[in-house]
């Protein structure tokens, strides 16, 4: 018996030990082919790559900041998302976890930091932003900005009564140029017919001089619209003016996120 012969029969090119496996064509026993390569996951889609026209920067610039939805302006503000996450994806995520801009508001930076992919930097930067929208409330005469609109004044208030767990009355005092002279607070809790005083609100008036006014309350349920208690409070107020010679402009109610009502525009109450 030659050596060959003592061996048995020679295994195949391929896999040592594993009959009918060819390594060179990487074919198995059945003859099939080779398994095909897992597909990689496309990468997280980015800011750069929407459209211009859908780009929360580009809008801005072209339409103005009203036209952003919060989350959009939350994005421009944080400036980038995680790895994983682009930052338009991380500003709704943000925003639904804490129930929207009136949450967020509240929230504290330990509480902001605990979000996965804020951080202490991204807190800053939201906090920063909240702290400047209630500064501007509290303006010096110098700085006063003129309220044109409802709009202005909802501006003005939006980020903070939003926020506010119960209901509040504010007035806001213009001069003769429509310029905000002060923003007071006249009733805290329960706003209707049966607590507030026409009487309380011209006395704000006529101690800062103001010549006309806007008032703002907040609806703590997220809903702007305006009730039938508002619409009496409204048309009281408008007819104290009248006798005391100061222009009630508009009342404004706040809602939740962006929503809030000109009761003026919808001729209720004037």
């Amino acid at each position: 018996m030659t050596a060959q012969q003592r061996k048995g029969p020679a295994e195949p090119a391929g896999i040592p030990g594993v009959s009918g496996v060819s390594g060179a064509s990487g074919k198995g026993a059945s003859g099939g082919g080779a398994a095909p390569a897992v597909a990689a996951a496309p990468p997280a889609l980015t800011i750069r790559d929407l459209p211009r026209g859908e780009r929360p920067r580009e809008r801005l610039a072209s339409a103005g900041p009203q036209s952003l939805k919060a989350s959009e302006l939350l994005a421009i503000l944080l400036g980038n998302g995680s790895k994983g996450e682009n930052v338009a994806s991380l500003s709704e995520r943000v925003l639904a976890q804490f129930g929207g801009l009136g949450g967020l508001a509240q929230a504290s930076f330990a509480e902001l930091c605990q979000v996965r992919a804020l951080g202490p930097a991204k807190t800053s930067q939201i906090m920063a932003a909240l702290e400047l929208a209630r500064r501007l409330a509290q303006l010096t005469p110098e700085e006063r900005p003129l309220i044109s609109g409802p709009q202005d004044a909802a501006n003005l208030l939006q980020v903070e009564m939003a926020a506010l767990p119960q209901e509040q009355l504010r007035v806001l005092l213009l001069n003769t140029r429509n310029e905000l002279l002060k923003i007071e607070t006249v009733y805290i809790g329960n706003v209707n017919t049966s607590v507030v005083r026409p009487a309380e609100v011209m006395r704000a008036a006529i101690r800062h001089n103001a010549v006309a006014l806007i008032v703002a309350h907040n609806h703590p349920s997220g809903d702007p619209a305006p009730s039938g208690p508002d619409i009496a409070i409204t048309r009281d107020l408008v007819a104290a003016g009248k006798m005391m010679g100061i222009e009630v402009l508009d009342h404004i109610v706040i809602g939740s996120g962006q929503r809030w009502v000109s009761m003026k525009e919808r001729s209720l109450g004037f």
